[in-house]
């Protein structure tokens, strides 16, 4: 792991001992399925700081207080919590994701899960880790294949044409999944723990650092138009563990949808 990684999940270790399991408020963002909590704002506030002087002049981009400070060489795409519903609850599957980009290239990212005690890492050409450890996708064909997804959470119009895709691909792999965190969901692809992946609508945040982390590991991973998510505007993710899985799912995804509908 080179320094500039091994400083990011320094510091986000650290950050993760604001993740308290009582005590902190909780609030909604305009609908009661979007969550904040006074944790997601402490931990984001303590990793710009930390982060701007890891990197000075470098910008941000973090789902909490609408912070969208992108032209900078360098910029930071971070989800305090992601999966905060179910932080907010109590259960195991949410973490810290932040992401580094360069001339709009990632080149770093990081995603801890603290209640599972799960570190994944990866820098730009230097493979993916867990805890330190060598991560690997799966070799697993579509047919065997465990699919995450979810009905669009906060954009509930989409859930009629999320439920076909998911249907059309679950009656052709193994089984499917849903966990409430993205970032989790795709780091758990990279470490083989599934094949399949597709959300209709997500942010930056949910899937910069985790997309890195699963491509590093050998994973696919790509938006309606075949190309990398964008690092700026929400966007369809589709993924997987090799090409042609990846094409399978596509090719259902097109089936339903012939542009992106947002």
């Amino acid at each position: 792991m080179d320094t500039l990684l091994e400083n990011i999940s320094s510091i986000v270790r650290e950050a993760s001992g604001l993740m308290v399991r009582s005590g902190f408020e909780v609030h909604e963002k305009g609908s009661h399925e979007n969550l904040v909590t006074s944790s997601d704002v402490a931990v984001q506030h303590f990793l710009t700081q930390r982060l701007s002087a890891l990197l000075p002049g470098s910008g941000f981009l973090c789902e909490e207080e609408d912070m969208a400070d992108t032209g900078h060489e360098y910029i930071w795409i971070i989800d305090p919590i992601d999966g905060t519903a179910n932080y907010a609850r109590g259960n195991e599957n949410c973490c810290i994701s932040v992401a580094l980009a360069h001339c709009g290239e990632l080149i770093a990212g990081v995603v801890y899960s603290p209640w599972r005690n799960e570190l994944y890492c990866a820098s730009k050409g230097g493979g993916a880790f867990c805890n330190g450890t060598p991560i690997h996708v799966s070799p697993r064909s579509f047919e065997e294949g465990i699919l995450f997804s979810a009905m669009s959470t906060y954009r509930k119009e989409f859930a009629r044409i999320c439920s076909g895709i998911i249907y059309d691909i679950y009656m052709e792999s193994n089984d499917f999944r849903r966990t409430g965190s993205a970032a989790v969901e795709l780091c758990q692809m990279a470490a083989g723990k599934a094949e399949l992946y597709f959300e209709i609508r997500l942010m930056p945040w949910d899937y910069a650092a985790a997309g890195l982390i699963l491509q590093e590991a050998g994973g696919c991973i790509c938006s309606f138009d075949g190309k990398f998510p964008s690092l700026y505007k929400p966007s369809l993710v589709i993924a997987a563990n090799k090409p042609e899985n990846m094409a399978r799912i596509e090719e259902t995804v097109h089936r339903h949808l012939d542009a992106v509908p947002y």
